[in-house]
């Protein structure tokens, strides 16, 4: 089976990945900082920083610490300032099924809002403790109970809608009618093979 390099996300609190950045200097690899904090209309500094981050092995880790961490100046993670402002903007919408199977696992990883209800979400399906929850989120039992009481909710409500839907949605019919009051053609209105 072939797997693949993807990164796991960095934990809280953890800045180790530093020290495998391209940028880093080091006494062999001299890397000016000012490098990664170009002006806008300087195109040669920032085609060189972006070049040096494209063969860093922590791009992916360097983006989203900046992100997590609201790191809006200089390039990281690969991308300008300018082509960060969307993320960043984006970033509570994000969401990584990979970061959620990691806090499932038990990582103490940086999580968005949908993310962290997705680990509630599979935490109550997987009928785990509160208790479990609560520790997996770094939160309260107490607020661990609320977001299991919101997610049956949630579950409960999206059943109730889907049986909804089901019984409006006429079944066993090949087509619509435009209107339901015209008859049908019979057998006998079909006429014969030619």
């Amino acid at each position: 089976m072939h797997r693949t390099n993807t990164p796991q996300p960095r934990t809280l609190g953890d800045h180790s990945w530093r020290d495998r950045a391209a940028c880093r200097s080091t006494p062999y690899h001299q890397v000016d900082p000012e490098l990664f904090f170009p002006e806008p209309d300087e195109i040669d500094r920032i085609r060189a920083a972006k070049a040096l981050c494209a063969q860093c092995p922590v791009r992916r880790v360097c983006l989203d610490a900046a992100l997590e961490n609201g790191d809006s100046a200089g390039i990281r993670g690969g991308m300008t300032e300018e082509e960060r402002e969307p993320l960043h903007r984006k970033l509570e919408h994000r969401f990584d099924y990979g970061r959620v199977n990691e806090v499932l696992a038990g990582r103490d990883i940086h999580l968005t809002k949908a993310e962290r209800r997705a680990v509630a979400r599979a935490a109550y399906q997987a009928e785990l403790p509160a208790s479990r929850l609560a520790w997996l989120l770094k939160i309260s039992e107490e607020h661990a109970g609320k977001l299991y009481r919101r997610t049956r909710r949630e579950i409960r409500n999206r059943a109730v809608e889907q049986q909804e839907k089901a019984e409006k949605t006429p079944r066993n019919r090949p087509h619509t009618l435009k209107n339901p009051t015209a008859k049908l053609p019979g057998r006998d209105d079909l006429g014969t093979a030619a």
